[in-house]
């Protein structure tokens, strides 16, 4: 293994609390922690107790009072609006000012939950920024998701204001967000006091001040002509930072809640040590700041650690074309980029042959990391040959908020293995234990745990949850954190991450539970059960298969309702989960308990080799699932270890 990460790590076990003091020292702090790690604060203790500072403070005031004001900040390239903007770390300040003056003459203060739904412009991180400047809580919902679960979102936080743009952009599509907006508020049981709507020329919106409508751009406008000037507010190093709910939380909101102190130490640390991104350097995470790769690594990370960010408004393929990446990176410069397996996906099936790749200069990409599920070998494998740079796949979650697993480019890299993101970074102390809680031996499959305490930058708890984090996350393997997620270390210490143990499914890198969807498709008329599985799909990892049984005496064309199912879904959910195959059955595989076997029929979809579970009630229906699976145009081929 590599010296550089030996001997990091090593220095983490030997005197954990040392480590990331050393890592704070490199913030702003009003106040210095008088606890590095105190055990008996909150759930499982919390970092940096006694500090006090501010996010936005460390991301943009100290560099520009560093005399590094007019290095760049943040790049905004939108292929589907059709324009670019660049921005310097003194121009950032006074777009975030003005965001946050705006925020304040509206009576929004500490402490105050301030809902961001906007899409991918430079204006929703100003309004990240601006909350963490004045110290409310914000939580950012993907622009463009369902009323129902942004309004599940503004009850759940009890929002008093919502910051989101009149529409966002879609290839081929506009989507206009204020009628969700205006739906979702309508739908809640708490009602924000204000809207400040961003007009996109694209599709402007109707406002109503009597409503608490405001029309943010003419707000802005108006404090930048004053040149306000609004000093940050320093808040506890425990203080939360944002919440973050997680995808598919239909009917029980789950936010996963960040605090300032730890969140920024951990970020800090990461960029150099895993990403190799040093200040002046522009770093591009490929996603949206809807999800937690987008806080951490499309807004605080690069910032805190004086590099530029570039923020995209845009897929990977059909703006215009699959060699859009490469003509961002050639364009702007970008050292290193971060994206989802999904998108190289999706970029090989229409680039085969990377045709487009040699049409660009992209001699400044220096490394690419994949996240957000399982990277492949082959699509590993396809973009080293194309992009000649490190591919270096890592492993964290909604939840930890930067990778337990890595190899640390700013460390060294190690080895690779394919289809392992390698091992665990400082702070992170891995174990692979049964179903009991029993550690097994190397190289044996088992549920992988954290060791409390989590490092920090982790989520300290759910949003008013605190009960509910630790029977979720906690319990089932006392001083342990349950990752819900499956696999081996082998003898090397490499960490391979096999599947999830719960129903989260991961399509094209978004996290979508399979029982949100369930929830939603019994909510139509003529649906009497349903179950929901993940199946495997080449580009996109997963998408959803959800079976179907109906009532009695509904004399309706399936076809009908098949496609009112697809529409539900996503009005309810959102256009992400990706629901598109419906089968009709006329019973679901069960447990004589009545337990439904979605890991069985799971496995038939996907042709693995399967058991036949000793405690199901009729082994008959599993054939019928079989034969309905291949009419739909999966053949799966597994069969039954037990000779089924």
């Amino acid at each position: 293994m590599s010296g550089g990460y030996e001997k990091c790590y090593r220095r983490w076990e030997d005197d954990p609390e040392a480590f990331w003091e050393e890592a704070a020292q490199h913030l702003h702090w009003y106040r210095k922690p008088t606890r590095i790690f105190d055990a008996d604060a909150a759930v499982y203790g919390r970092w940096f107790a006694g500090g006090e500072t501010n996010t936005c403070y460390n991301c943009i005031d100290r560099h520009v009072e560093a005399g590094r004001g007019d290095e760049l900040a943040i790049v905004h390239d939108s292929p589907l609006g059709h324009g670019k903007q660049r921005f310097t770390y003194r121009e950032t300040l006074t777009e975030v000012m003005a965001m946050a003056a705006v925020l304040i003459d509206h009576g929004i203060e500490k402490g105050d939950r301030v809902i961001i739904y906007m899409p991918m412009i430079p204006q929703a991180v100003f309004a990240m920024l601006a909350c963490a400047r004045i110290g409310a809580v914000h939580s950012v919902v993907f622009g463009g998701f369902a009323a129902h679960e942004l309004a599940t979102r503004i009850d759940d936080c009890q929002a008093r204001a919502i910051i989101g743009a009149s529409c966002g952009l879609e290839p081929g599509r506009i989507v206009p967000y204020k009628p969700l907006i205006d739906h979702a508020i309508d739908l809640a049981d708490t009602k924000p006091a204000y809207s400040f709507i961003l007009q996109r020329e694209q599709m402007p919106a109707t406002l109503n001040a009597t409503f608490g409508d405001v029309d943010l751009g003419a707000a802005l406008d108006q404090q930048r002509a004053q040149a306000t000037i609004v000093d940050c507010v320093p808040v506890a190093a425990t203080d939360p930072l944002y919440i973050l709910y997680t995808s598919g939380t239909t009917g029980q909101p789950k936010g996963v809640v960040r605090d300032n102190g730890g969140h920024m130490v951990a970020l800090t640390w990461s960029m150099q040590a895993i990403y190799g991104i040093r200040p002046g350097e522009l770093f591009w995470a490929a996603s949206d700041i809807g999800w937690v790769v987008g806080h951490s690594y499309i807004v605080y990370a690069p910032l805190l650690a004086g590099s530029a960010t570039l923020i995209f408004e845009g897929k990977p393929v059909g703006t215009p074309n699959a060699g859009t990446f490469w003509r961002v990176i050639a364009e702007h410069g970008v050292k290193a980029l971060f994206t989802a397996p999904t998108a190289f996906r999706a970029i090989r099936k229409e680039d085969p042959n990377g045709d487009h790749v040699g049409e660009h200069d992209i001699s400044s990409l220096q490394a690419l990391f994949l996240a957000g599920e399982r990277a492949d070998p082959e699509t590993i494998r396809w973009a080293e040959t194309h992009l000649n740079v490190p591919v270096i796949d890592h492993w964290w979650q909604t939840e930890t908020g930067w990778a337990i697993a890595a190899n640390p480019l700013g460390l060294g890299l190690l080895p690779q293995k394919y289809g392992s993101p390698t091992v665990p970074m400082p702070g992170y102390r891995l174990a692979i234990l049964d179903d009991a809680g029993h550690p097994v031996a190397p190289g044996t499959l088992g549920n992988i745990v954290i060791r409390l305490p989590l490092p920090p930058g982790c989520l300290t708890t759910f949003w008013n949850a605190d009960q509910r984090f630790r029977q979720a996350c906690l319990d089932e393997f006392p001083g342990y954190y349950k990752t819900a997620d499956a696999g081996i270390i082998d003898e090397d210490g490499y960490v391979h991450v096999m599947a999830r143990t719960d129903d989260i499914i991961n399509c094209a890198g978004h996290r979508l539970s399979t029982g949100a969807m369930e929830e939603v498709c019994a909510m139509h008329p003529d649906v009497a059960e349903c179950a929901v599985i993940g199946i495997a799909d080449p580009i996109k990892g997963q998408i959803p298969c959800s079976f179907l049984v109906l009532k009695n005496r509904v004399d309706r064309d399936f076809g009908d309702i098949r496609r009112e199912i697809m529409q539900l879904v996503r009005d309810e959910i959102g256009a992400v989960a990706a629901l598109k195959t419906v089968v009709e059955v006329q019973r679901l595989p069960k447990t004589r308990s009545g337990k439904i076997l979605r890991g069985t029929m799971q496995k038939i979809a996907d042709g693995l080799p399967w058991t036949m579970p000793a405690t199901i009630d009729d082994p008959a229906i599993l054939t019928e699932i079989t034969d309905l699976l291949a009419a739909h145009g999966i053949s799966p081929s597994g069969k039954s270890v037990a000779g089924f």
